[in-house]
């Protein structure tokens, strides 16, 4: 190892976790079971719960079965439904916030501002809104994917006179009954918003750019005698979990990696699809052509829907297809030269992904910017969470994090990965450690070259605006791999694709046993 010839003084934390949603919670409850306390979990939000909580829309739900959308080591056996509403998984993060003692190490309302490596230092230096600056050795960016609404750039949006609001900063006090409102957007917030307001206004229309591929929810209450069968008998729980675990990494995760080769999985989705589509609309041909989708499903994210293209039904209801030329302080005007007014315009067109990668500016050697490095040289990591030339510093959701099944499953091995690197660091007394070149370019070649075999490699996947794709036309929101090998590669990735180094002056940490990530009650 190499030594700096600067004193190194000791940084305030030892990890700096950015993020107070499950990936943030998650990370938090593995460092503990490793043995590292000293850390800060920092967010601008007032709240822990991430997604869950700053959206509040009407309709908001899980998408995916909370048996699956959980942390394996704490379950919850009272959901009250198989897709619960958005409160409770904002409940379940709060329970895991005071379950774990988390609350004392929370640091709300901090906003970061960017974030710095020190070379000489072997530290990283985060500014926050307020003005001060913490020092950490390890930094942590558990900050999710939704954390940034897109505002469609659209003529006269600033000279509409109604009532404006976005899906993600959804205004409480808003009463729709009785009102003209408009939604633009049919992604998966519009998915669950459109059926629920529908019964309640005047008049709704709903602008489509591109349909969604929708499939029935089976959103089933869970009995009361379920519930405490998982509370006391908690196997069973786990029993449910792996079916709902299995069916998602099936249905989406291998038809969509392994396109090539089992290219029925997603003709089946497809036509399952359509048929629930035929269902819902009873029989409206032109409706019916107007909803499905021209692309193979996987290009853009699927949706789970409950109601949502029966609402098109409505006499209250239109779908509009052509585009919006512009905004009028009224209402909307489309290409075709009709305008609708409207009292409530309601953007429900998502967030900023790729293009929010990192959400702040971070500058590791050298001085460069992660930003600036992904868009010149294209997204890219060391097994989805690590890069090259930006030491002590790992993703849970990074470019190539995400196969696309449980969202838990994938915070689970991405916390596995860095507890791995950071407890090896302990355990040679290093304050610095970086994944090595060309071990990293050899992780995003190894995903480059499975690219082609996966359903983004399709035709019809351009043009679709997806937030998997970016402007080279690779897919990096999406790891091409099985999250079960992915889970693998985490536990058995040689440590010695990390170099170690330690400052000379800088006291060495206390030697710490190695150990994947496992957390226990």
């Amino acid at each position: 190892m190499t030594g700096a010839a600067e004193q190194s003084p000791a940084p305030q934390h030892e990890v700096l976790v950015i993020g107070a949603g499950f990936s943030g919670i998650g990370t938090a409850v593995g460092l503990l079971c490793a043995g590292i306390d000293d850390f800060v979990i920092l967010d601008e939000q007032d709240g822990a719960g991430g997604s869950w909580h700053a959206n509040r829309y009407p309709g908001i739900a899980v998408d995916i079965s909370a048996f699956s959308y959980s942390f394996s080591f704490a379950p919850h056996p009272s959901w009250s439904r198989a897709f619960p509403p958005g409160a409770e998984l904002k409940d379940y993060a709060e329970q895991c916030v005071d379950r774990y003692g988390l609350r004392s190490r929370l640091r709300l309302n901090s906003r970061v501002l960017q974030a710095r490596y020190d070379e000489s230092m072997h530290l990283w230096q985060v500014d926050l809104a307020d003005g001060t600056t913490l020092t950490g050795r390890f930094l942590v960016c558990a900050t999710g994917w939704l954390t940034r609404p897109k505002t469609p750039h659209l003529e006269g949006l600033d000279t509409y006179t109604g009532h404006l609001v976005h899906t993600a900063r959804w205004d409480a006090e808003l009463d729709l009954h009785g009102r003209r409102v408009a939604v633009i957007g049919t992604g998966a917030s519009a998915i669950q918003l459109v059926p629920e307001i529908a019964p309640q206004v005047k008049h709704l229309d709903v602008y489509q750019r591109t349909p969604t591929w929708v499939f029935p929810k089976p959103d089933v209450p869970v009995p009361a005698v379920v519930r405490r069968l998982f509370t006391t008998a908690p196997w069973t729980q786990r029993a449910v979990r792996l079916a709902t675990d299995a069916v998602t990494e099936v249905s989406f995760v291998i038809a969509m990696i392994h396109y090539r080769r089992f290219p029925f999985l997603v003709h089946a989705g497809e036509a399952l699809s359509r048929l629930y589509l035929r269902q819902q609309v009873r029989g409206d041909s032109e409706l019916t052509a107007a909803l499905t989708p021209a692309y193979r499903l996987g290009c853009k994210r699927p949706s789970f829907g409950k109601g949502y293209w029966r609402a098109f039904t409505r006499d209250n209801v239109d779908l509009h297809t052509t585009p919006i030329q512009r905004i009028t302080p009224t209402g909307i005007a489309t290409a075709d030269g009709a305008e609708h007014p409207c009292d409530v315009l309601v953007l429900a067109t998502g967030f900023h992904v790729l293009d929010n990668l990192p959400p702040f500016p971070l500058h590791g050697q050298g001085g460069r910017d992660l930003r600036e490095f992904w868009r010149t040289e294209r997204f890219q990591t060391y097994e989805g969470t690590s890069v090259k030339g930006y030491p002590n510093l790992w993703f849970i959701v990074g470019p190539y994090s995400f196969t696309g099944g449980s969202w838990f499953g994938m915070i689970d091995y991405q916390v596995t990965h860095l507890l791995r690197v950071i407890t090896e660091a302990r355990r040679r007394g290093a304050t610095q450690a970086t994944v090595r070149p060309e071990k990293h370019d050899a992780s995003f070649h190894r995903a480059l070259r499975r690219q082609p075999n996966t359903v983004f490699a399709h035709p019809s996947c351009r043009g679709t605006n997806s937030y998997y794709l970016d402007a080279h036309g690779d897919a990096p929101a999406v790891r091409p791999s099985s999250t079960y090998e992915a889970a693998r590669r985490a536990r058995q990735f040689d440590l010695d694709d990390y170099h170690y180094d330690r400052a000379a002056t800088t006291p060495a940490p206390a030697p710490r046993p190695t150990g994947a990530h496992h957390a226990t009650d």
